[in-house]
Formats: structure tokens, sequence, C-alpha cells
């Protein structure tokens, strides 16, 4: 690329998980990380929802960042995932042009099918039906941001949505819906794991990033979201206290659902979660070594399954913001300017 941008957007995911029973202390943790993003020059902000507690604690995905835009300035906004099933799209529409307009335009919509039985039992819906209810509900979704009449004759939402021509993001775990992302125009978002799968994570999704671009037929530059378990310390051994033992019982607990080889080592667990842990020069070699990131435009990191403490885990966005993302080529715009639309 010959434009001064870098050649790829930093972001960070939370999953919104504590260590302990009190979810008010969790969740202005959280917001403390988005304000402390801010401040770093992160360019995007993600959050993921789940409605059981199992890999995540927050919910109300939308209420959060409407939060997180009064308490930030320039960095973008976004979900990965909504679980757009679950959700009546003209009210999930409705929920995005709010909180676009409350941040200046910073949101970045990321939607998803969701995994878990149970929450699709507790909306009515039906999980055999997920491929098909994201379809649906993807397309009402896209034509009520476009303010098209949804829903009744007349009716749109409010208030008037602005641009979501590139800020629709699908989660996918295949090659073939990594092309059916593209074929409706949306940016493609990778897990940090590639469940169900003996070979190495990025071995497995690059083939899917190579059928996202190969399927893209729109005028814009196709984007692809990477999200990646990035925990760098002074070095390998602190990085491990704080992560290794929770990413070991997460592969444990996905083990019993039949996501990884039941009886895994805790060093397996690791390369199973994909996890770039040590001292950012052991990092920063190993994402050179990652077979997809050549291809991202959207640098994702996140924690999750580890519960770092609160020190620890904005000492770690520390370190990926001034060591571990500046040795890749990335570096923050000014504070004064927004985050990047798109690179």
């Amino acid at each position: 690329m010959t434009s001064e941008r870098p050649r790829f957007r930093l972001g960070f995911l939370t999953h919104v998980q504590g260590s302990g029973t009190d979810p008010a202390l969790t969740y202005r943790n959280a917001q403390e990380l988005f304000v402390v993003a801010d401040e770093l020059g992160f360019d995007v902000g993600w959050v993921a929802q789940h409605h059981v507690p199992l890999g995540g604690g927050l919910s109300s995905v939308w209420t959060f960042l409407a939060h997180a835009a009064a308490r930030t300035t320039r960095i973008r906004l976004g979900t990965a995932v909504t679980v757009l099933p679950l959700e009546d799209p003209v009210r999930l529409a409705e929920d995005v042009a709010t909180v676009d307009v409350l941040s200046g335009g910073r949101v970045e919509l990321g939607v998803g099918s969701g995994s878990g039985d149970l929450e699709y039992a507790a909306f009515g819906r039906d999980a055999a039906r997920r491929r098909e209810l994201t379809s649906e509900h993807l397309d009402v979704l896209r034509r009520a941001l476009r303010g098209e009449e949804v829903g009744a004759p007349g009716f749109r939402v409010q208030p008037a949505p602005g641009d979501f021509t590139d800020r629709i993001w699908q989660g996918v775990f295949s090659g073939g819906g990594a092309a059916y992302a593209a074929s409706g125009g949306s940016n493609l978002l990778l897990n940090r794991a590639a469940y169900g799968h003996d070979a190495p994570t990025d071995e497995v999704q690059r083939p899917w990033a190579d059928a996202f671009l190969a399927a893209w037929d729109r005028p814009r530059r196709p984007r692809i979201g990477l999200s990646r378990l990035v925990f760098p310390a002074k070095d390998r051994r602190t990085a491990l206290r704080h992560i290794g033992d929770d990413v070991h019982r997460a592969a444990l607990r996905m083990a019993e659902h039949g996501a990884f080889p039941k009886g895994l080592a805790a060093d397996e667990a690791l390369r199973r979660f994909h996890a770039f842990h040590g001292s950012p020069e052991e990092i920063v070699a190993a994402l050179r070594q990652e077979r997809v990131l050549p291809l991202a435009t959207d640098l994702i990191t996140q924690f999750n399954p580890a519960v770092p403490d609160h020190d620890a885990t904005i000492r770690a966005l520390e370190l990926i913001a001034t060591e571990v993302a500046p040795a890749l080529g990335w570096s923050p715009a000014a504070r004064d300017e927004p985050a990047p639309a798109g690179v």
C-alpha cells in the first residue's frame, strides 16, 4: 500500500468477564478499558454478546456501548458479535442508529448466529434455524440501516441511520460462510480459535480468508477482522501466570461440548486457542509468522478466555499499543483525530 495509513487498524475485544461476583465492578472495569484504549490510540473497541454466563458476561451490548460512547472521544465501538437471530432486527437497527448518533458515527456492527441452544430456547427461537434466521434478520437490518421502509408501509427507523455500507461485519466458521458474507457485502470477522480442527488456527482460517477475498465483488476494499489472544508481559513466565490456568480450564470446559479433544494439557490448550503470549518481542516474532494477519485490515486483540486481574489487563493493553502493534507496522492516530473508519 502507498497510503500513509497503517496497513491495519488495531482493536481490542472484551467479553466483559470478572474473576469475582460483583457485576458492577466487572462492568466498571470493562468501561475503563475503553477509556484506556481510547487514550492509547486503539482504533476500535469491541464487545461480545453472551446471554448465558459461559464465555462472557455481557448481554446488553448496545446499552454498554452507549455508556462507552459518552466516556470516549475517538475510538470506534463495535460488537463481535451481536447474536442476530435472537434480536428483532428493526429494534436492533434503532439501537445501533442511536449509539451511532451519540458517538458521532463511531459504530461498527458485527453480527453472528451464536452457539448456545439454551439462549435460543430462552428467546423462543429454533436453534436448528440459526443460519436461516441470521440471513433473514440481516436482510431486514441492512434495509433498516439504509433508511428504507421496514416492518410496515411508511415506517423507517429513527434516528436516521448513517452510512453503514462498510460497517457491517459477519462472524463465520467456514470457507462457505466467508464466501457468503462477501456475497452480501459484509466485512469478515475471524475468531481467535478454529474449534473442531486439529491444525493450527491460522492454517485452518487462511483458506476462509482467501475464499472471502475471492468472492468479493464490491467496489470498496474488503475488510477482514482477525481476532487473536494476545497477552504481552515482562516474559513468558509472567504471561502464563496471568492467563495459563484460565485458558487451560476453558479448554477443558469446551472439550465437554466437543469443541476440543478431552484431556488437553496446558500447553496444548494454549495452542488450541492460538495464544500469543510472552514478552513483546516474542509475540511480535510469532505474529510475523501468522498466516492470516497479512490479509487482515483489523487486528483485534483479546485476553479471553483468560480473565487477568485489572491492572495486568491494562498493562497488557499498554504493551500492545506501544510495543507489539508498532513493531508490526501500526501507529496510533493523533488524539484529536477520530479513529479511521477503514484502512
